[in-house]
């Protein structure tokens, strides 16, 4: 357990993700979070060679660029870029690890995921550890299950988090790693798949993400039909 005294305690957030194109939802979630968790920092850290999805539309280097433009201006939120630059398949478990030992001690790292992502944790690469290493905060997402409906989750992974859960964000600083927060935010029902879709059905896809992404998409023809036309 961490001391009495939590005011020294720096909650910082871990949003992980192809970013494939970055989106209001993306960027609607994590601006709710800083706020309703009290992060004093939150990294959006862009996978580069994701294990258990597609690869994605975009290279690394336009995803980045998309980051980098649609958060320039708000101070509590950054880019990390070192899965992209590693070698191999991204994975989560590997990049806490870095952070935790890079991090000082009043550091604690929160890992940001939805519920649809969560269900599948046993999938993941030495996922028990994350536990070790991070507390694990569930957004809710359109359509998305409840933790307590133990009916979606399976045997193992309801038996990790049958003691994890926190009721109040307050909790996760009394302890270093381990809990598991479900966090309700504005259900925007904004998809990756349906900006994508929208652009290859020339469809607009204003409105769905910020101006200077758009920008950036048409300027470098990013997942474009042939004979592109404008899509504002």
């Amino acid at each position: 357990m961490l001391e009495d005294d939590t005011t020294n305690i720096s909650l910082i957030g871990i949003y992980g993700g192809t970013f494939d194109p970055l989106h209001y939802g993306h960027l609607r979630i994590a601006e709710e979070l800083v706020e309703s968790i009290g992060f004093s920092k939150l990294y959006f850290i862009p996978s580069g060679s994701p294990r258990l999805r597609q690869a994605p539309g975009a290279s690394m280097y336009h995803r980045v660029a998309m980051l980098r433009a649609a958060i320039q201006g708000n101070a509590k939120f950054t880019v990390d870029e070192r899965e992209i630059h590693r070698s191999g398949e991204s994975r989560s478990v590997v990049t806490l690890r870095e952070l935790k030992h890079e991090f000082a001690e009043n550091v604690v790292l929160c890992f940001l995921m939805g519920m649809d992502v969560f269900v599948k944790l046993p999938d993941w690469y030495c996922w028990r550890e994350l536990f070790k290493l991070c507390h694990i905060v569930i957004v809710d997402r359109p359509g998305c299950i409840f933790l307590n409906n133990k009916n979606h989750l399976s045997e193992e992974l309801n038996r990790e988090v049958l003691h994890r859960q926190a009721t109040h964000a307050n909790e996760l600083k009394n302890t270093y790693s381990g809990r598991v927060l479900t966090v309700p935010t504005t259900m925007l029902d904004i998809s990756a798949t349906l900006i994508r879709d929208n652009i290859a059905n020339k469809k607009s896809i204003r409105y769905l993400l910020p101006d200077m992404v758009l920008e950036y998409i048409e300027t470098n023809h990013l997942y474009f039909p042939k004979n592109f036309k404008a899509l504002k």
